[in-house]
């Protein structure tokens, strides 16, 4: 973090975004979610369930990319942009939600159930499952870090530097004179 005044208003958070990092892990763990949530709907309500659940699939997954995406965006501007970001994010992320929903209000192979089923529960799903996966930490923020990683990403000094990266310094090691 670099502040470029002296007040706490004005910090501006650079590196790599933990939240984009959370959000694209959580999209691809849909892609689990997906045959689950296709044999489901299609036991249910046949081929317009399957469309359904697929639509609103999409609809949760880009509202968490763009929900990171805000994070991201508004952490580089100011501390206080951020918080404005997720809050005003949020309100404009819903009223997209109901904007995809209304567009297809008329559609012939639009089935509500398994449309607002999808979206109220692959939301928590993903919530809940990412949990697993985050750390909470903040040496490490955003996902766990992998077994082995000893440098911190999120960190200007270690974003380019890689554990087998031969020009990263040496791990120190127990003096020999013992």
């Amino acid at each position: 973090m670099t502040a470029t005044a002296g007040d706490g208003m004005s910090v501006r958070i650079d590196g790599p975004a933990p939240a984009m990092a959370v959000a694209v892990d959580m999209a691809k763990r849909s892609l689990w979610l997906l045959p689950i949530a296709v044999m489901v709907s299609a036991a249910f309500w046949g081929i317009g369930g399957v469309v359904s659940t697929i639509y609103g699939l999409a609809i949760v997954v880009v509202n968490f990319i763009l929900a990171a995406y805000l994070l991201a965006i508004g952490g580089r501007i100011s501390a206080v942009a951020m918080g404005a970001f997720a809050l005003f994010g949020f309100l404009m992320r819903l009223g997209l939600i109901f904007i995809a929903v209304l567009l297809v209000r008329g559609a012939d192979w639009v089935e509500w159930v398994p449309l607002g089923l999808t979206i109220v529960i692959t939301h928590l799903v993903l919530l809940f499952w990412e949990m697993r996966h985050i750390s909470a930490s903040l040496a490490f923020p955003g996902l766990v870090p992998a077994k082995g990683q000893s440098l911190n990403p999120f960190l200007p000094g270690n974003a380019t530097l890689a554990p087998s990266d031969p020009t990263s310094p040496p791990a120190p090691s127990a003096p020999s004179d013992l």
